[in-house]
């Protein structure tokens, strides 16, 4: 095992429960986190007992991430990876959508995992990396116009990203907003185009080869730059 460690918020299924493995594969202690109980990670535990420890907390609630900072308090990352994300109402307009979903939805993939880097950022070593996974549909410049309600949930949280970042331009930590691509996960669908294998080892690889670069960026899985 390395002596890396990595946090990864939000690992109980589907990409999250996909980089906790790939992370373990790679050497690291991880720390992975689920709001609820998830027989997926536990079942990943047995199988990585030596690497894997498992935390609880709901990001979308701050006094759970401040807790858990409280429990890692000097508990120092190379990797902290926010990867929060809920998907409702994607084939709605405005006028369609209950507002309480789409609230939702800002809340847990735009303010939530910006505020837990707020929390968090400070265990990161200066030449370690944080990653937040944010998706092409995010990029103004590119998106269609499709999931409109979700995309500006994304977009949103890449503006944050950016004004966060602004803010702490002259630490030395990496920051990258991800985009996996369209993955077939239950949120993903059963159309998307990109298997898990296909996409997370990409995303690990990506992440590890902007240790000790300083600076924000919005790219891809193969670490090609978006437009934002």
């Amino acid at each position: 095992m390395s002596n890396k460690t990595c946090l990864i918020l939000g690992a109980s299924r589907g990409l999250g429960l996909a980089l906790a493995e790939e992370y373990c594969v790679r050497g690291y202690h991880v720390i992975a986190t689920s709001r609820s109980d998830s027989p997926q990670l536990d079942s990943l535990k047995l199988r990585y007992p030596e690497c894997l420890s498992l935390e609880r907390v709901d990001i979308a609630d701050l006094t759970s991430v401040q807790a858990l900072q409280g429990r890692l308090a000097t508990t120092r990352l190379n990797t902290l990876f926010i990867n929060a994300g809920v998907c409702k109402a994607n084939e709605l307009t405005t006028l369609q959508v209950d507002e309480q979903d789409f609230v939702d939805m800002l809340l847990t993939n735009a303010l939530s995992p910006v505020r837990a880097l707020e929390v968090f950022h400070g265990n990161v070593e200066r030449d370690g990396v944080v990653a937040v996974m944010s998706s092409e549909l995010g990029s103004i410049a590119d998106n269609p116009g499709v999931w409109e309600l979700y995309s500006s949930s994304k977009a949103a949280l890449n503006m944050l990203m950016k004004a966060f970042y602004r803010r702490h331009q002259d630490d030395s930590l990496a920051y990258l907003l991800v985009a996996p691509g369209w993955v077939r996960t239950q949120m993903g669908g059963p159309d998307a185009l990109l298997e898990i294998s296909e996409s997370i080892p990409l995303v690990v690889e990506t992440v590890e080869g902007h240790a000790g670069r300083p600076g924000l960026r919005f790219t891809d899985r193969q670490g090609m730059t978006l437009p934002w």
